[in-house]
């Protein structure tokens, strides 16, 4: 039988070296973005990707000139635009939040409530005090827990459940 001193001789096992992982912040800058700039047409190739093409639908022209006098919010992570929503006054009162998108990649991270948090302090300071929505049923959790309200019944949008939401703002 060989002795220990030996078997380790002959034997090495793999080195394994066990690196913990640090939680590295991520330094998201919110910014507004100019109707037809290069970011507009930045953020109009993000809603298309992440809104737009899986239900196989498109931007008509129409529809994006439509918000040409819409807030448009983009969240950029070292320079790149990570995420978008637009705001549409409604009345002097009321603003809608619409097509927020958050690039795939960086879903679940904190960039869209981010977004939504800024569009909130944006929409005070613009005299606003009632944000409304119409969440696509998937994201009424992700709005419940930002102090959203649902407002009334499912309904359909762009062939998918659809609740609408507000938030009074103080």
């Amino acid at each position: 039988m060989p002795s220990y001193a030996n078997v380790c001789s002959v034997f090495r096992p793999p080195l394994f070296i066990f690196v913990r992982k640090m939680d590295i912040k991520m330094i998201i800058e919110i910014k507004e973005i100019e109707f037809d700039s290069p970011e507009y047409k930045d953020e109009v190739e993000l809603r298309d990707k992440i809104l737009r093409e899986p239900l196989g639908l498109n931007f008509t022209a129409e529809q994006l000139k439509s918000e040409e006098n819409e807030h448009h919010l983009g969240a950029y992570l070292s320079g790149k635009l990570v995420g978008c929503l637009l705001l549409k006054p409604v009345d002097c009162k009321t603003i809608k939040m619409r097509q927020v998108a958050v690039d795939g990649t960086y879903q679940a991270k904190g960039i869209g409530k981010k977004l939504v948090e800024y569009s909130e302090r944006l929409a005070l300071e613009k005299n606003f005090d009632k944000i409304i929505l119409n969440a696509r049923d998937t994201a009424v959790k992700f709005y419940l827990k930002l102090g959203y309200r649902i407002e009334g019944e499912m309904f359909i949008e762009v062939e998918i459940p659809h609740y609408r939401m507000s938030k009074k703002l103080f």
